[in-house]
């Protein structure tokens, strides 16, 4: 197993920046690493001369100082409006779709096959993947068209750290009733829970991470205290995500960021257990 995936129980939980943290704790590790999202919504791209992908996984492959490339998010959607999107494979504009179309139509048959083969080449250059799931995992009216989550772990073979957003309150309850709403072959995936974005003191939470525990046979691996940073976030739930050019200075400023982000998330979560995972 050489790969770890970072899924949500909602968007907007901080699943980005945390792969982000742990591309550039393991690459400090020494190992060779590479973030995947096999697929991601967003209106901000990275731009090269001959490919586009999601802005978010070039910003991960700063943190894993690994080659900014097509693999790294091999289906990007960027949302036209009226439930239109328009559709980048392998960096590459396919088509415009309606979503209805693109859900029954495409995923399960073009799409799959596009994300695992990207999965592949990755996964033979590198010693590490660390995978980004979209949205929730527990989506049931979308789960069997869902090949951002669950089913690309199974796929890639990655033990799923679960991650919930604290300050926005009903932490445990979403832990709880997502891994409920998991199809019972998929849960023997997940083998940490993470808390994302606290204030406060960790000694409050200690009762509710025991009952965790005992409800779900799954440890809290990592309390992670709100985190201010100066990285480009992405679109979905921003009013107005911060526009990004891929300057040297501002890809230095990036690093200088990120830096400080692992520090902060290494400090806070059970690296060595996550470590273990991947050996």
């Amino acid at each position: 197993m050489n790969s770890i995936m970072i899924q949500g129980t909602a968007s907007g939980v901080g699943k980005t920046t945390i792969v982000a943290a742990l591309c550039r704790i393991f690459s400090d590790k020494g190992y060779r690493v590479a973030p995947f999202k096999s697929q991601n919504m967003s209106n901000f791209a990275y731009t090269s001369s001959n490919f586009e992908i999601s802005r978010a996984q070039a910003i991960q492959a700063v943190a894993a100082r690994c080659k900014i490339e097509p693999d790294l998010n091999p289906i990007m959607l960027k949302p036209l409006g009226n439930y239109y999107s328009a559709i980048f494979l392998n960096g590459k504009y396919f088509k415009k779709m309606y979503a209805k179309d693109y859900y029954s139509k495409f995923v399960k048959t073009k799409g799959i096959k596009i994300a695992t083969d990207s999965l592949s080449r990755l996964k033979k250059n590198y010693d590490l993947i660390i995978l980004e799931g979209a949205g929730s995992p527990a989506e049931i009216n979308l789960q069997k068209f869902d090949i951002a989550n669950m089913k690309i772990a199974q796929k890639a073979n990655a033990s799923v750290l679960l991650v919930s957003d604290i300050d926005k309150g009903g932490s445990f309850a979403s832990l709880v009733g997502t891994m409920s709403l998991i199809e019972k072959k998929y849960q023997k995936f997940v083998k940490g829970f993470v808390l994302n974005k606290f204030r406060g003191d960790v000694d409050v939470l200690k009762p509710g991470l025991r009952k965790i525990k005992q409800i779900t046979g799954i440890p809290i691996l990592g309390t992670i205290p709100m985190i201010e940073t100066n990285l480009p976030e992405e679109d979905s739930l921003n009013v107005k995500p911060k526009e990004f050019s891929w300057s040297k200075n501002n890809i230095s400023k990036i690093d200088k960021d990120i830096d400080k982000l692992a520090i902060t998330v290494k400090n806070n979560l059970n690296i060595k257990t996550i470590e273990k995972m991947i050996k």
